[in-house]
Parts: C-alpha cells; sequence; structure tokens
C-alpha cells in the first residue's frame, strides 16, 4: 500500500457545494480508499491504496459521488505522499531573501495533461506584482509561487498560474504542505 494524497481544486469543507468533512472522506472509502482522512479545511485528503492506477480509480468514484452528492465539480491533482515529502525536504524555497516583503510562499499543483511551464520563460509575475510563479518542480509536476500583499488582499500565484498556462491548478502554501507531510509523510 501507498499513501496518496488528493488535492481538491476550490473546495473547502461545509461551503456551497463542497462536502463536509465526514461526507468527503465516505466518499473516498466508498470508492475503495483505505483509510482515508481529511486534512485541514482545503480540500486535501490522504488515503492508501495499493498503487497509482488504483489510486486514479478511487479519487474519479469519490470525484462521481461528491458531485452526486453536493453538486461538486472541481478538479482533485493527485499526488504520492512520498514525492511531496521529497519536495518538502528538498527545501526549494530557502534561500529567498527575507526583506523581499514575501506574505507566502505556494506550491501550485498541475493536472498531469498540463504542459509545464517553460523554466526559461520563469519567472512569471502578475502586472501589479503580488504573484509570483519562480520556479517548476518536475519530480511533483508544480509550480512554485510567491505572493505579496501590496493591497488589501494578497496575490494569488495559482491564478496567475491558471491564465497563463489556460488550465486549472491547486494551491497550497509552504506551511500547509509541510504539517500535511509531516502528518502523514
Amino acid at each position: 500500500m501507498s499513501k496518496y494524497a488528493a488535492l481538491f481544486r476550490n473546495l473547502n469543507l461545509g461551503r456551497r457545494h463542497c462536502p463536509d468533512k465526514a461526507l468527503f472522506e465516505q466518499a473516498f472509502a466508498e470508492a475503495g480508499a483505505q483509510r482515508p482522512a481529511s486534512f485541514q479545511v482545503n480540500g486535501s485528503l490522504v488515503f492508501e491504496a495499493r498503487g497509482d492506477a488504483a489510486a486514479r480509480r478511487i479519487v474519479a468514484g469519490a470525484r462521481e459521488r461528491l458531485h452526486a452528492a453536493c453538486g461538486l465539480a472541481e478538479p482533485a491533482f493527485l499526488r504520492r505522499v512520498e514525492a511531496l515529502r521529497a519536495l518538502v525536504d528538498a527545501q526549494p524555497f530557502a534561500g529567498l531573501d527575507p526583506a523581499d516583503e514575501i506574505y507566502d510562499r505556494c506550491i501550485c499543483f498541475l493536472s498531469q495533461a498540463t504542459p509545464p511551464p517553460d523554466p526559461a520563460t520563469l519567472p512569471w509575475r502578475s502586472p501589479r506584482g503580488d504573484a509570483e510563479i519562480i520556479a517548476y518542480s518536475a519530480a511533483a509536476h508544480a509550480a512554485l509561487g510567491l505572493s505579496r500583499k501590496l493591497g488589501a488582499s494578497p496575490g494569488s500565484p495559482n491564478a496567475l498560474l491558471e491564465r497563463r498556462l489556460g488550465a486549472p491548478s491547486t494551491m497550497r502554501n509552504w506551511g500547509t504542505l509541510n504539517r500535511l507531510v509531516d502528518r502523514h509523510g
């Protein structure tokens, strides 16, 4: 058995068209997941499966159940927890200048079908300068982003990435990813 993380886009437990924790975990259990465990309220769930193909079937089955139960239509991005552990251990944000006024460090996960950003074109910056994609991790098929708070709210590296690639992605802040790996990795 291997551990997997299903990272949903725009899923906040208990909101409209989103499940509560019990329904979220139940949808995965009914789809065949072993030990499904919701993590925080941001649409992250860790479960065990017998391999990558089984994990993909479980996520597809859980998405169907969630759509039928509450209308959730958002994509989920599947990653092995061991790959997330490797990303955390690599410390990709080490060396950032603390004087750079970074609000948050973020990881934006892409679907396996989405071509990655060309590293030669990075960094990408939002017109306001409040969001930036600084690097791409091939191992995690994820973009590394920075958020700055220049006005009332911080910029979104995920929104920047989705606009540039024309495809959905989902974002977790670096602290959340570290806590998920500490608990489940």
